[in-house]
């Protein structure tokens, strides 16, 4: 089906997914057609990133138009004041402003996409490469990271994500184009089959270090505040996730532990598996046969002569 023109209303929906908008600008192609987005910003996903920051980066394509709700002369003003009074402000701002804010539960807010989203530069052949995967029947979902020799910096340069194929298919589309075959880690505890699968299909996958996903997690939110991580700025489903991976709020607004519709987050948990590995500390490290001491750049790798004490080789640039 071919469209010459699309109005999308209320669009900067959390539901309303990267994969949707991409579908209808393959409808818009072949007449060029223009598309109206009418909608309130609900986080900093797709809307921010495809949207928005383009806009104020002067991309002549996109046009924005900006308002408060008290510019429809019909919205009380009263009500307006009331909001913002009893309100949130990070709420306010993005309800009555139209302005996007970081909104509450917003797991890794440790992340800032104005500094560790960075433009793609080739990979030398001589890093090391890792890949953490989800495996999936409907979505397998791969994150590939190289380590920057000498420092703590990772980058994160490619994802993966596909349905419908075998193991094997997996393996070839994953390994194709690569430099070397990447340290690969993923699924969860239960999922051996798959990794059977996968070593079978030509892909060794090792099993992940920890089961709890508040602990990795945590491992992943640390890379992002000690600023350890870097992404290709082109990896948008990753960066879509990222933007979006959020606590369910309760009806007061505030976060509570369980994480909002988590099982379609495939980036996120391909992340923490391969980070959980790479950022192991010195006990968990012996309990999985002393590959920690291999990784480069862990943050808890002991000095020469420390056993027991934590070391940094390099300096994060």
């Amino acid at each position: 089906m071919t469209i010459k023109a699309a109005w999308l209303d209320e669009a900067g929906q959390k539901r309303f997914k990267l994969g949707a908008w991409e579908a209808i600008k393959r409808r818009l192609a072949i007449y060029q057609g223009r598309a109206l987005i009418t909608t309130t910003p609900y986080d900093l996903g797709w809307l921010k990133q495809r949207i928005w920051d383009p806009w104020l980066a002067h991309d002549p394509t996109i046009a924005v138009i900006n308002f408060p709700s008290t510019q429809n002369p019909a919205f009380p003003v009263d009500e307006y004041e009331t909001a913002r009074r009893d309100l949130p402000a990070w709420k306010f701002a993005l309800f009555y402003q139209g302005r996007f804010e970081q909104p509450a539960g917003l797991i890794y807010d440790s992340f800032d996409v104005a500094t560790q989203a960075i433009p793609r530069f080739p990979i030398p052949a001589s890093w090391a490469r890792y890949l953490g995967l989800d495996f999936g029947g409907v979505n397998t979902a791969g994150l590939f990271i190289a380590a920057e020799p000498g420092t703590t910096r990772l980058i994160a340069y490619r994802e993966y994500k596909a349905g419908g194929r075998t193991a094997q298919e997996h393996a070839t589309a994953l390994l194709a184009g690569e430099a070397r075959t990447p340290d690969a880690v993923g699924g969860s505890k239960s999922e051996g089959q798959w990794r059977q699968e996968f070593r079978m299909g030509g892909l060794a996958v090792r099993e992940p270090v920890i089961s709890d996903v508040e602990v990795g997690i945590g491992r992943v939110y640390g890379v992002h505040a000690r600023d350890e991580l870097r992404v290709f700025d082109d990896l948008v489903g990753y960066l879509e996730e990222k933007q979006t991976y959020s606590r369910v709020l309760d009806v007061n607004g505030e976060p509570t532990e369980a994480i909002e519709d988590k099982h379609s987050f495939h980036f996120m948990d391909a992340e923490r598996y391969i980070i959980s590995w790479l950022r192991q500390p010195p006990v968990e490290s012996a309990l999985a046969g002393g590959q920690r001491s291999q990784l480069p750049g862990n943050p808890y790798q002991p000095l020469p002569g420390n056993p027991f004490g934590p070391g940094r080789p390099g300096g994060r640039r």
